[in-house]
């Protein structure tokens, strides 16, 4: 039986992303489209770059080969984004992580220009922790069982009328981890301005260890940092909680860095020892307001554990190391329920901005009431009042060099999640720069070019941007891309580990 016509489905009928993935797949260019998402590693966000290059010999001045992306089916050209939140793009953020372990295994145990005699430094795994700004919902465990959560009297209740403990066995996936026990109790004004505050702390930190390492060696810092240097490496990661703590690499070099061995007396008791006592004496004071100044410092709690060759021996093994810190390398403040982009009016798509009131400067004539926008936001509550306390303080002058309003996002928080010292390894521009540099040899090969280096050719360019991003049939296809890469990528790493 013929199905009627009126019964068969039209275009109109069928959802967007489908037709328009049917639409990609049967472009002549498809094929081509392709190759370019598959060059970006499946980018979720690429950017379209419109120009062209040549390849110029030096000598004659012969054009040697062109590239114009008015030759590309689609006019322009794919370059990955290079975002490095795995939330916002799974490609490039592998290829920052994978970036991350190979600078912080080169400070480790040599490579990339770092010589392997690196591993008999001094060398500790450091964890810096926020302090306690009121108690938080948490899973506590003892030999593997679960205990309560806060064990307190069922009876206890704070000033606002709400029970002081909880007696809850959290599951590791509860909503509630890190929510506070009471919102009224927990001070927020105090964890805005310590999240602010956090890169200061490290830095007077970094400041602090290294006169604490002279004092207990027994000489001036002048004398100390003629013998030795302080090297390191941190990564901040983001708790239940929306505190941020910080995970780092501490070591000691000789004068010249990681190239040359310390004196026998700087050794990891030094080290060690030294710690500890600097990050006590590190202090800082929040600009005087109504709301009071506040004295910030570091939470009490402090892990230092010694980095080893074997992961056998009673420390933590560089392997581990390098791979703990670049996972948190690509996590942002979505990791503690809030959001992976700064905060923009949702009516508009961002073509507006929040105001004072947190209404958007650009949509004030729909009728939104003030605070609204924050109301909507897909984040926790405890997140929700960060932020609002972020836009808060963020209005008052005193608190003006914190920018608070424009990384309410990040709940107050405007650091670098990785940082390094100079002398501690090669950098990110160094390893993609080689990277770039491999990938166009491999060109220059392919068209039987000059090689890459030689003085016998000059790259001449113009480009500009174009747009960015995928049509929702194009993003389906990147996606399916990224897992084929990925796949690939990690068959070699098997491959090669065997």
């Amino acid at each position: 039986m013929n199905e009627k016509e009126e019964d068969r489905p039209t275009a109109s009928q069928h959802p967007e992303w489908l037709v328009d993935l049917t639409d990609v797949i049967n472009a002549s260019g498809y094929e081509r489209w392709r190759a370019m998402v598959a060059a970006t590693g499946g980018c979720a966000n690429p950017v379209h770059l419109a120009g062209e290059s040549h390849i110029v010999a030096t000598a004659t001045g012969e054009v040697l080969h062109s590239y114009r992306t008015a030759d590309e089916p689609s006019g322009h050209l794919l370059v990955p984004c290079g975002n490095r939140r795995a939330s916002v793009c799974a490609a490039c953020s592998e290829l920052y992580r994978a970036d991350t372990f190979q600078l912080i295994r080169a400070g480790l145990s040599g490579g990339k220009g770092i010589p392997e005699q690196v591993s008999m430094h001094p060398r500790v795994f450091l964890t810096l922790t926020a302090p306690s700004f009121g108690p938080v919902h948490s899973r506590r465990e003892h030999n593997g069982t679960a205990r309560p959560c806060r064990p307190r009297a069922r009876c206890r209740v704070c000033e606002h009328g709400q029970p002081v403990g909880c007696h809850i066995r959290h599951e590791p996936q509860d909503a509630e981890l890190g929510q506070p026990i009471c919102e009224g109790c927990y001070d927020y004004v105090g964890a805005v301005l310590w999240q602010a505050h956090a890169g200061v702390l490290w830095h007077r930190f970094t400041l602090e260890v290294r006169r604490e390492l002279a004092k207990q060696a027994g000489m001036s810092r002048r004398a100390f940092g003629k013998l030795v240097q302080v090297s390191f490496a941190k990564v901040a990661e983001y708790q239940r909680r929306g505190l941020v703590h910080f995970h780092a690499v501490v070591r000691l070099d000789g004068p010249e860095g990681g190239t040359d061995l310390p004196p026998d007396w700087a050794d990891h008791a030094l080290l060690v020892g030294a710690i500890p006592a600097a990050v006590r004496r590190v202090e800082v004071t929040s600009a005087k307001s109504e709301l009071g100044r506040r004295r910030l410092v570091w939470g009490d709690q402090l892990d230092i554990r010694p980095i080893l060759l074997s992961a056998s021996l009673d420390g933590v093994s560089e392997q581990a190391v390098a791979g703990y810190i670049s996972k948190y390398a690509t996590k942002g403040a979505e990791a503690s329920g809030a959001v992976d982009h700064r905060l923009s009016c949702s009516v508009c798509r961002g073509k507006g901005r929040l105001g004072p009131a947190a209404s958007c400067t650009r949509c004030q004539g729909t009728g939104l009431k003030p605070g609204l926008l924050l109301d909507l936001l897909p984040v926790t509550e405890h997140a929700r009042r960060m932020i609002r306390t972020c836009w808060e303080l963020g209005a008052r002058s005193e608190f003006a060099h914190l920018r608070l309003r424009p990384w309410a996002h990040m709940l107050g928080f405007r650091g670098h999640f990785a940082t390094k010292s100079r002398r501690y390894s090669t950098t990110m521009g160094a390893l993609r720069q080689a990277r770039a540099d491999h990938r166009a040899a491999e060109a220059r090969d392919r068209n039987g070019l000059p090689a890459l280096g030689d003085g016998s050719t000059l790259v001449l360019g113009h480009w500009r941007f174009a747009g960015s991003g995928h049509s929702p049939g194009e993003a389906i296809l990147a996606e399916e891309i990224r897992h084929g890469v990925q796949t690939a990528r990690t068959i070699t790493t098997q491959r090669a580990a065997e």
